[in-house]
């Protein structure tokens, strides 16, 4: 897996976003004591909706930054955008309101809509063989979990000499190292697409997305990682500090048990996925989500709830989150041609928070009216019905050859020309070209 690091191109991106996601890792555990202290007992819907407001920029602006993502150079627009959400982040321990910190965490995470999506796109044109990809993906997925484990460890350590307030501080830290580390290397032109309006340029992305029945698939999939995903991001801090009456410390290690599971997973993905498909493996890790909060609920129910059972529980459900998410590249990648990647990469990160915002303030309104069970068992049914969505709307085997319909893109749009890509032949009937065989 650490063979693709020998790439100086990748390896500078690689650690760009660990840095970065080290330092959100350090905002997100600041921004749960702030929203206690501001907030007390309420602190879950508080997080609930700043976690609603991140997904609204999310969902609003990733499609419209990705439609613009290849007529602006990549590396200037990175560099400008990791050092807007320093910007934010630097202005978050002075805020003493909760609209204060609703207005910077739109600012902040504006930035990352538009960050994240052609960020992710760069990474095939640097690494475009299938196997190094598959292998940067995991580490890219291990990277994320930095923000679960190592940031909340280094969190719990820093606390016992600090204030919280000074966590922001090293997440200014993390994106202006990001800076640093993303102009330090060349990175590869986008290949420009043809000119198109700008409406059909922020829908392209999401109308190739939902034209693909792995993909749609795959959204369904999204929806089953973001239950699981906003229980464990929105009410640990109320089940650690409110429920439990446990310190701060506490708090980091909890979140950390979450990434300890997803890194677990994501190291053992790589040789799974050489022997087998995407599918299977993405359903299994849903089903192991939707399980371990059915299975958490009801012990809660039975025997109540304790430190060492939250403990274990979090770290199954991230073991389950990671086999969901980290294959997800690997189907965009099959699914796009390198002009087009940008828009899909783009369309699955708004398509995919927008299960989130749905699943963030459900999870906040649930734990605050009706307590841990509930929220347990309600997000598990949303979780079990996106699993159950995936095996219907995904075929099974998922063939590289796949008849699909394009009903709503335009006839120029490259699934429905006969050319070759990634060794498979494209083919149309001339008669029906809404018809079309691609990988």
């Amino acid at each position: 897996m650490l063979a693709v690091l020998a790439d100086r191109t990748y390896r500078h991106l690689f650690l760009a976003q660990v840095v970065a996601l080290l330092g959100t890792g350090l905002a997100t555990v600041a921004l749960g004591l702030l929203a206690f202290d501001l907030a007390g007992e309420r602190a879950g819907l508080v997080l609930g909706t700043v976690f609603t407001i991140k997904m609204v920029a999310y969902v609003g602006i990733a499609p419209v930054a990705g439609a613009f993502a290849d007529r602006v150079p990549r590396r200037a627009m990175l560099v400008t955008l990791d050092l807007v959400r320093a910007g934010a982040a630097l202005a978050l321990p002075c805020v003493t309101e909760i609209w204060q910190v609703y207005v910077l965490i739109f600012l902040l995470q504006s930035a990352s809509a538009a960050f994240t999506p052609t960020f992710q796109a760069t990474i095939p044109d640097v690494l475009p063989q299938e196997d190094r990809y598959t292998r940067a993906l995991s580490l890219s997925r291990l990277a994320y979990d930095l923000e679960n484990i190592v940031s909340p460890t280094l969190a719990g350590l820093l606390l016992a000499v600090m204030s919280y307030n000074a966590l922001f501080l090293g997440t200014v830290a993390g994106f202006i190292a990001s800076a640093l580390l993303v102009v330090s290397v060349l990175l590869p032109s986008p290949r420009p697409s043809e000119p198109r309006g700008i409406y059909d340029r922020s829908t392209r992305g999401i109308r190739i997305y939902l034209a693909t029945p792995r993909l749609r698939g795959l959204l369904a999939l999204n929806l089953a990682a973001a239950a699981g995903g906003a229980m464990v991001l929105v009410n640990t801090v109320v089940l650690v500090r409110g429920e439990l009456d446990l310190s701060e410390s506490a708090l980091a290690w909890t979140m950390g048990a979450f990434g300890a599971g997803s890194m677990l997973a994501a190291l053992a993905l790589p040789r799974l996925l050489d022997r087998v498909s995407d599918r299977p493996v993405m359903l299994a890790g849903a089903g192991v989500l939707t399980a371990t909060l059915v299975v958490l609920a009801t012990i809660i129910l039975g025997a109540g709830l304790s430190w060492p059972l939250l403990l274990g529980a979090w770290l199954l459900a991230g073991v389950g989150y990671s086999a969901v998410l980290t294959p997800s590249g690997r189907l965009l990648r099959r699914s796009a041609h390198p002009q087009d990647r940008p828009a899909v990469f783009a369309a699955q990160f708004a398509l995919s928070h927008a299960c989130w915002l749905v699943t963030y303030p459900l999870a906040g309104v649930l734990m605050t009216i009706v307590g841990a069970p509930v929220a347990l068992l309600g997000l598990s049914v949303l979780a079990a019905s996106g699993v159950v969505a995936a095996l219907r709307l995904w075929p099974a085997g998922d063939p590289q050859v796949l008849e699909h319909r394009h009903d709503n893109l335009p006839l120029d749009h490259a699934h429905l020309k006969g050319h070759r890509h990634h060794s498979h032949t494209f083919v149309v009937d001339a008669d029906h070209p809404r018809w079309a065989l691609h990988l």
